[in-house]
């Protein structure tokens, strides 16, 4: 069962999950006629609230991008909030997920299996518009993402600061996740992130696209001579790029 609440620019839907109530947070793909389908949204009977909202995330868009937040935060990220920004501009609805665990206000993170049990639980309602879903996180998200896009028929995989190990142990590799995503995906990682520089990272059949400077939050020091925006321009031009290539 799921709940949507429908506003101009953005709509709120929360899922129930096995692990609990999961929340996504749309932003519809921008169109000619995306006031029109607003507002169509908004004066629909609350008979109809979930149609109508459907219709507008459809209304458009060429495919829906879900991503999740990771063990550390929510899905107020610089890098979260940039794609949800540049994204809707290019045909994209997106969808940021917040877990069950989040949603209940916890401050740490469960278990992988929960994580992935709340994915799953969601992905039903990610799939509703008929869209191609491209499976995306940051972290222990795009972990989430890459271990269940196989099983849930993800159309491709964006991984966002994937962590490919703890810190200082690169000896704990988790890179058999990345690999075994089963789809077309994309990882953009920081230059200097202690979870995995892009040169640490193993060949396989993925993409990479670096952020130079930047850490495991894509921050960079104001000694690099490169901005948030301009490092956020990077990453949103990588995924957007991306995107658009994919079949």
């Amino acid at each position: 069962m799921s709940a949507a609440e429908t506003g101009s620019e953005r709509e709120t839907e929360t899922v129930d999950t096995e692990a609990g109530p999961a929340r996504i947070t749309w932003l519809p793909a921008k169109t000619a006629n995306s006031a029109t389908s607003a507002k169509t949204a908004n004066s629909a009977t609350s008979a109809k609230t979930a149609n109508s909202a459907t219709s507008v995330r459809s209304a458009g868009a060429r495919l829906v991008l879900a991503v999740g937040h990771g063990a550390g935060g929510g899905v107020g990220t610089r890098d979260l909030r940039a794609l949800a920004a540049a994204l809707p501009a290019h045909g994209v609805t997106v969808a940021l997920v917040e877990q069950p665990w989040r949603v209940a206000g916890k401050k740490v993170a469960p278990a992988p299996k929960t994580l992935d049990s709340g994915w799953r639980g969601l992905w039903p309602a990610l799939t509703a518009a008929g869209l191609p879903v491209v499976a995306g996180g940051r972290s222990a998200g795009a972990r989430v993402a890459c271990r269940t896009a196989t099983e849930l028929g993800a159309h491709a995989v964006l991984a966002l600061s994937f962590p490919l190990h703890p810190p200082g142990k690169p000896e704990k590799s988790r890179k058999d996740e990345l690999l075994g995503s089963g789809v077309p995906t994309l990882v953009v990682q920081g230059g200097n992130d202690p979870f995995g520089r892009p040169a640490e990272f193993p060949p396989g059949e993925y993409e990479l696209a670096e952020v130079p400077y930047a850490d495991h939050g894509f921050a960079v020091p104001k000694k690099s001579g490169l901005s948030e925006d301009q490092a956020m321009e990077i990453l949103t031009t990588a995924v957007t790029g991306w995107l658009s290539a994919l079949a």
